[in-house]
């Protein structure tokens, strides 16, 4: 198991390693597995970009990230201007149901809600304007219209777990109740957790997901 110590070089130079990012910038501490990121950097995509790398990490078990992102110059942008930005990002994405979906901007914080049909299309409504300059966090509480029965999102996503080379479905648990999945058991990576709280977002109907997954190594970690 990686001490505290080699997750954190680890993840400094992964940071450095990114082109978009400015690695002195970004502060890097780590305590029993779980990064916490600081600093400030002037845009949105970079404090993503940051938040991405370090979860490629093995031995990562969460990320809180802190990094404030701050504009200068003419990338300061009005809410007015933001908001325009937004409906018309949100307009020209074509996987994206924009006129189910309601915007709001507070210096420079972006709140989307509405309901959409599938995840894909709540996520991409975020993905769509993360880029936008002026932005400083994208708030997504767009929700998910169910549409299957349980039964069949519960087999669809331990199929999609057992189709996935980086997941190993044998240690993870499929519990579904109405709209909401429950996910439980064991993972190898943070990497791995993602790939399942992934798989379970992409059956059609779910609203919520509760992940009890843990990240431990193999050789201790068993399911009854």
């Amino acid at each position: 198991m990686k001490s505290d110590a080699t997750i954190q070089k680890e993840v400094q130079d992964e940071l450095k390693w990114q082109p978009l990012l400015n690695a002195t910038e970004i502060g890097v501490a780590v305590k029993n597995g779980i990064v916490t990121l600081s600093g400030q950097v002037d845009s949105y995509t970079k404090k993503l970009a940051a938040e991405k790398a370090a979860k490629r990490i093995g031995g990562v078990k969460a990320v809180a990230e802190d990094i404030k992102v701050a504009y200068y110059g003419n990338r300061v942008k009005t809410d007015a201007e933001i908001a325009e930005a937004v409906v018309n990002a949100l307009k020209w994405h074509s996987a994206v149901q924009e006129e189910k979906i309601k915007i709001k901007v507070d210096d420079g914080v972006v709140t989307l809600d509405g309901e959409v049909d599938w995840d894909y299309q709540r996520t991409n409504a975020k993905t769509a304007i993360e880029n936008l300059t002026g932005v400083k966090l994208v708030v997504n509480l767009i929700g998910v219209k169910p549409k299957v029965k349980s039964s069949d999102v519960t087999q669809g996503i331990k199929d999609a777990l057992l189709r996935s080379a980086n997941s190993d479905a044998g240690r993870i648990r499929v519990d579904v109740i109405g709209s909401k999945v429950i996910l439980s058991g064991f993972v190898r990576s943070f990497a791995e957790k993602e790939d399942a709280e992934t798989a379970a977002w992409a059956a059609p109907g779910v609203i919520t997901l509760e992940s009890n997954l843990v990240v431990a190594e193999p050789e201790f970690s068993m399911i009854d």
